[in-house]
């Protein structure tokens, strides 16, 4: 985070310094994680993240985020059903792994607090940049989750589903996952629980020479929780990489994400739908550099506002200058369902390559009343027929996913979701 004159600190703030100071011998780590924890520590004494922090400047951190619960060693939050029959489920249930993972040919699965015990994680701590709050809050507060290493060649038939829940107090989790070269695999992240809770979770993603990986997103929070979440990925050569991130839930959310591309041939498209309602906050913030030459990257974001929710997306390509023949598009469109909702867009390209295909654009809009009056002549009633055009509006992306099963999953929860607010 940027250094400033520190201004007197926020209750939120205070809260997270003394829980630290309340919990440090009760988190694993050896001598190298320690040291990363403390200056994690000392980065959130400089203060949380405000507007003036361009990064943070549609999300400030600071005033959003006005109390933080304590700990609550007796939440007990319960596994749910994944979101494809037959899927691997790794659970962190209030940020605690079990002890007994299963067996899948080809992938290796080992609990976090493992590996920060004997500290062979400590170089994964690093903060992405100088105001990296979520990676800092995580590094110091992070006591579990899962490494899972899935073998070069391997092609899992079924999704690995990664579900992290919560029950209410703070949790705080990374999910590393390296892909050998040639493996395919579904990974789903499911972040979901109930109560008033701030959770923290760091996804980290590696992918070897022609690696094949779809990687779904799926946050679901109550909306008395802050989610605070980061995505971060390495591509190699040849390799390719669908991220997909819904939110439908939260109070005050802001998803991450860093991908960057280190082999010729990488091919990157991220797709993602944003369903805000009530008096929420999210923010989707993307980094992605092009960092070598012929790579090709796609974003697209669908969202769509109801109630007094506000949105942001924020979209950064960096194409540096080593990377000529780079294919870069970014798209984000939005659906606004009341005059009191609002969402901010800023998609921005950085080029200093001369041989590239780049561009950028955003929409905003609401729904077309001679639609709307064609389905209601047909005896479609108001309601019903708002949720035919959202569900038209978002069902592309969806299906982009082409998996059936996964289809239907999400477009479950779209309909879910728009019966309660739509």
């Amino acid at each position: 985070m940027n250094m400033h004159t520190q201004p007197q600190r926020t209750p939120a703030e205070t809260a997270l310094i003394d829980a630290f100071g309340d919990r440090l011998s009760l988190l694993p780590g050896d001598g190298a994680v320690m040291l990363k924890r403390d200056d994690a520590i000392e980065a959130v004494k400089h203060g949380l993240p405000t507007r003036r922090i361009e990064s943070w400047h549609y999300t400030d951190l600071r005033r959003l985020l006005n109390a933080v619960p304590d700990f609550d060693p007796a939440a007990a939050a319960k596994a749910i059903a994944p979101i494809v029959d037959g899927s691997t489920v790794l659970s962190l249930l209030n940020g605690v792994s079990s002890a007994k993972a299963p067996v899948v040919e080809g992938v290796s699965v080992q609990r976090l607090s493992e590996k920060l015990t004997d500290g062979s994680i400590a170089p994964g701590l690093d903060p992405y940049g100088s105001d990296d709050a979520i990676g800092a809050l995580n590094t110091a507060f992070v006591a579990d989750g899962y490494f899972v290493d899935i073998a070069d060649g391997t092609e899992l038939e079924k999704p690995i589903e990664l579900q992290n829940l919560q029950a209410g107090g703070q949790t705080h989790v990374r999910l590393p996952v390296r892909v050998g070269a040639n493996a395919k695999a579904v990974i789903v992240e499911r972040q979901a629980g109930e109560g008033a809770a701030l959770t923290s979770s760091v996804s980290q993603l590696v992918l070897g020479e022609g690696a094949e990986v779809t990687w779904l997103i799926v946050q679901e929070q109550p909306e008395t929780a802050t989610h605070l979440a980061q995505f971060k990925a390495h591509i190699g050569k040849d390799a390719k990489l669908t991220l997909f991130v819904m939110n439908a839930g939260g109070r005050l959310v802001r998803q991450e994400i860093m991908v960057k591309t280190t082999g010729e041939g990488a091919d990157f498209k991220l797709r993602g739908i944003n369903l805000l309602a009530g008096d929420t906050h999210t923010d989707v913030t993307m980094v992605l550099d092009h960092a070598v030459p012929h790579t090709a990257s796609t974003e697209v974001i669908r969202n769509v506002v109801t109630g007094k929710a506000r949105g942001v997306f924020q979209g950064r390509i960096n194409v540096h200058q080593y990377a000529q023949k780079t294919n870069a598009k970014m798209a984000c469109n939005t659906l606004l369902l009341s005059d009191d909702g609002e969402f901010s867009t800023k998609p921005e390209l950085e080029i200093f390559a001369d041989d590239v295909v780049c561009g950028h654009g955003a929409t905003v809009t609401e729904i077309d009343h001679d639609h709307l009056f064609y389905l209601m002549a047909r005896g479609v009633d108001e309601k019903s027929a708002r949720g035919l055009l959202v569900k038209a509006f978002v069902a592309e992306v969806i299906e982009e996913l082409d998996d059936e099963a996964i289809v239907e999953a999400l477009e479950a929860r779209l309909d879910e979701w728009f019966v309660t607010h739509g």
